[in-house]
């Protein structure tokens, strides 16, 4: 019976493999296609201000009818964007719905990829409690989010609006808080989960990983390594161009999934190679967060949250391949699908390496 399984394995292994190199050839189109906007939203007296950037390229996908509502071009019409996005935001001061005017939207420049969309909401008496509302996935798809900053007199409070946490609650007659900071433990794990490249070098690095102890090595200082990194760079110490830490990013990947298919050695050192290239992947978590611009209170706050999200998604990541991969390891060929995993690996670094740093990819 155990030779008859191991036959079946043994004959599954290459369509498998190809199986899943045709899934990761395919990654780089999807990974960073996850579209975001940053929300400033202003409170003074009965108005509340909503001004949001929204990137192009958080259109849903083609099909939907969000697709048609952006598109560059010479006489391109904005509008119908405009009145999606003024459709899906709801304010509400002390349980009375806020009125909201018609906005206005200011279009890309030609080099820029970004529209400003600016809401207006007249609450009729200056709000204690504020409510508010995106329900902007319904129109960009539920891979979109909104990273906003509530500012008021005395106060300011961060929040992420996902698919899973729509309404943001505070209240304006408090200073500075820190209760909207969850939302950014659920973007970590977000961003942890649908990050395709951060993944791919955590499955490099695991493939060829060792026994437990060397596992638990390698997963300690990548999280250690893009821990320093994220906070240096969130809090603006430390800054290195995007375009650099994309491609470099692209690069580990392509170097472990190389180191794994023509070193024989590589588990002696693969922790301090995690732990180099986890700086690099700290400087690409960070890029969600120094956008925003938080006021340095609210960055601590959502720092924290952040990480402890992302080592929260990288847990699940881990727990998830690594019974995987120890099961693999009980047949007799599993050296030649660690191979085949590997080249494939190879093959989308290197392809967004290419991407990224010569073709402007991110």
């Amino acid at each position: 019976m155990a030779r008859a399984i191991r036959l079946v394995c043994l004959r599954c292994a290459q369509p498998l493999a190809s199986a899943l190199l045709v899934l990761l050839v395919a990654a780089p189109a999807a990974a960073h296609t996850v579209g975001k906007g940053l929300a400033t939203i202003t409170v003074t007296g009965q108005n509340v201000q909503y001004n949001l950037v929204l990137a192009l390229n958080a259109a849903a996908p083609p099909g939907s009818d969000a697709m048609q509502l952006a598109q560059p071009g010479p006489g391109a019409d904005y509008a119908p964007l405009l009145r999606a996005v003024a459709s899906r935001i709801r304010v509400v001061a002390d349980a009375q719905p806020c009125d909201a005017s018609p906005g206005s939207i200011t279009p890309p420049s030609q080099d820029g990829g970004s529209v400003a969309l600016q809401l207006e909401f007249a609450c009729g008496h200056n709000p204690k409690d504020l409510t508010i509302r995106d329900d902007l996935f319904d129109v960009l798809g539920p891979g979109y989010h909104t990273i906003a900053n509530i500012q008021w007199p005395g106060g300011s409070e961060q929040f992420v609006f996902l698919p899973g946490a729509r309404e943001a609650r505070v209240s304006v007659a408090e200073g500075v808080t820190t209760r909207g900071i969850g939302s950014f433990f659920l973007l970590g794990i977000e961003h942890i989960l649908t990050g395709y490249d951060h993944l791919l070098f955590l499955l490099a690095l695991a493939l060829r990983g060792g026994n437990l102890w060397s596992l638990l090595k390698i997963i300690t200082a990548f999280t250690v390594a893009h821990s320093i990194t994220l906070a240096l760079a969130a809090l603006n110490i430390v800054a290195l161009p995007e375009r650099l830490v994309e491609a470099t990013i692209a690069l580990s990947i392509a170097y472990v999934a190389a180191e794994n298919l023509f070193t024989r050695h590589a588990v002696s050192h693969r922790w301090a190679v995690a732990f180099i290239f986890g700086l690099m992947h700290g400087f690409g978590f960070s890029n969600v967060l120094r956008e925003l611009g938080l006021p340095k209170q609210g960055l601590v706050w959502a720092l924290l949250n952040f990480n402890l999200g992302v080592e929260a998604g990288q847990a699940i990541a881990v727990l998830i391949a690594v019974p995987l991969l120890m099961w693999l390891r009980r047949f007799r060929w599993e050296p030649r699908a660690v191979a085949a995993i590997s080249v494939a690996v190879l093959v989308v670094g290197l392809t967004l390496f290419v991407d990224r740093a010569f073709l402007g990819g991110a």
